[in-house]
């Protein structure tokens, strides 16, 4: 089925994201786990499968309508060198993630394309409910407890 090409378009930038959060993922999860943070890098590595899922979605959505997923262009990651710096760059990416989706989806209702626009909003709802919100309460708690307090709740 020929889908739209504005949708396609929206579909690789989101893409795009995905693919950059899950290899900033990949990476900042093997940091934790190096460091010996356990349950940051469980959790990490959680997030980094999610991502691998949303993109999966992307690419069979986009082969679906015809179009081909770009798999070379990502922004830059923001690998961090500290926790703190880690999670922060994390939410950012969640965040420009969060905004790209609300665009999309709203590309998908102009353009009338209903399906996608159901996937997206699945994708909207990880990225809120949980991704975003995980991220927000860490860096909440470093405030709260200290950050040497938080790490060593985060150790095995």
């Amino acid at each position: 089925m020929k889908g739209s090409n504005k949708v396609i378009a929206e579909l690789n930038g989101l893409l795009a994201w995905e693919l950059a959060a899950m290899d900033q993922y990949f990476i900042h999860a093997r940091m934790y786990d190096d460091w010996g943070l356990q349950k940051l890098f469980e959790r990490i590595e959680h997030e980094f499968d999610d991502e691998k899922g949303h993109a999966a979605a992307l690419i069979e959505r986009m082969l679906f309508l015809e179009g081909t997923p770009d798999m070379t262009t990502r922004p830059p990651l923001q690998v961090g060198k500290t926790v703190p710096e880690m999670l922060q760059n994390d939410l950012n990416v969640e965040l420009a993630v969060d905004q790209a989706l609300k665009d999309a989806i709203k590309v998908c209702e102009s353009e009338q394309d209903y399906h996608s626009r159901e996937i997206l909003e699945k994708l909207l709802e990880d990225t809120e409910v949980d991704h975003t919100w995980w991220l927000e309460k860490q860096l909440g708690l470093i405030d709260k407890v200290g950050l040497q307090n938080y790490l060593q709740s985060q150790m095995s």
